[in-house]
């Protein structure tokens, strides 16, 4: 992107024909909430990168709106964790922390540990038949490679075991949880491909046996697996950043 002295700005890429186009927004919801939608899964989806420079006019272009909507989607994404506000610089994705991340997926096993071994406990066949249908959606965008698609099977799959719980505290945990995780879970949803899905496919068959201390035992360390595959991706970029 350049600035109009015709030097390109740090941190900054234009949005006309970076990113594929989209359709103005549907107005009949309240126009904030819909920009404060479509920003944030633009974040979690990668098309908005960690470090990026948001610019409103470019933004609201981009979605068809006005700057105010966006301004104010800023606003809140800031006060949520996902953007960063600097004085006199403007707006920028948030870049997460080592820490942070941490923090997060570690209670993310904690929450789904215990999920898993409700659902075990609670599994109807309705639920068991709807579980191997979101795993063969997962095995479809598996075999697409497609990255969104992957992150929103998987999304789609730890959603329905938690609705599987019966637990409406801890889904309402989870649920607070549930885009952050999006979001770290996005760089690497190829790199765990096969091995997550053929998890997911060994968890099914505990849970339809009823075996809640194995099931809390396998959600556990594929979640953990997702962590660890998360620390090593990072420690993987840093190292190329650091060559380059």
């Amino acid at each position: 992107m350049t600035d109009r002295r015709g030097t390109t700005s740090p941190g900054r890429r234009p949005l006309g024909g970076a990113r594929a186009a989209r359709q103005p927004l549907e107005r009949p919801a309240p126009l904030r909430q819909a920009v404060y939608d479509a920003l944030a899964e633009m974040i979690i989806n990668r098309e908005l990168q960690p470090g990026e420079h948001l610019v409103e006019n470019e933004l609201a272009a981009h979605l068809g709106v006005s700057r105010q909507p966006v301004r104010e989607a800023l606003q809140r994404l800031h006060n949520e964790g996902w953007v960063d506000l600097r004085p006199a610089l403007g707006a920028f994705v948030h870049v997460p922390t080592e820490e942070e991340a941490d923090q997060l997926l570690a209670t993310r096993t904690l929450l789904e540990t215990e999920s898993a071994r409700l659902a075990a406990k609670n599994a109807t066949p309705e639920q068991i038949e709807r579980l191997r249908e979101l795993q063969r959606a997962g095995e479809e965008a598996l075999s697409e490679d497609s990255q969104v698609a992957l992150v929103e099977a998987n999304a789609a799959l730890h959603a329905h075991l938690v609705e599987m719980s019966g637990n409406k505290v801890l889904a309402q945990l989870i649920g607070m949880v549930d885009r952050r995780v999006r979001w770290y879970y996005s760089p690497i949803a190829r790199s765990r491909g096969r091995e997550a899905w053929d998890e997911h496919a060994a968890l099914i068959d505990v849970i339809a046996e009823g075996n809640t201390r194995r099931a809390g035992e396998l959600m556990r360390k594929h979640t953990e697996r997702t962590r660890e595959s998360y620390h090593q991706r990072r420690k993987e970029a840093d190292e190329q950043e650091a060559l380059s």
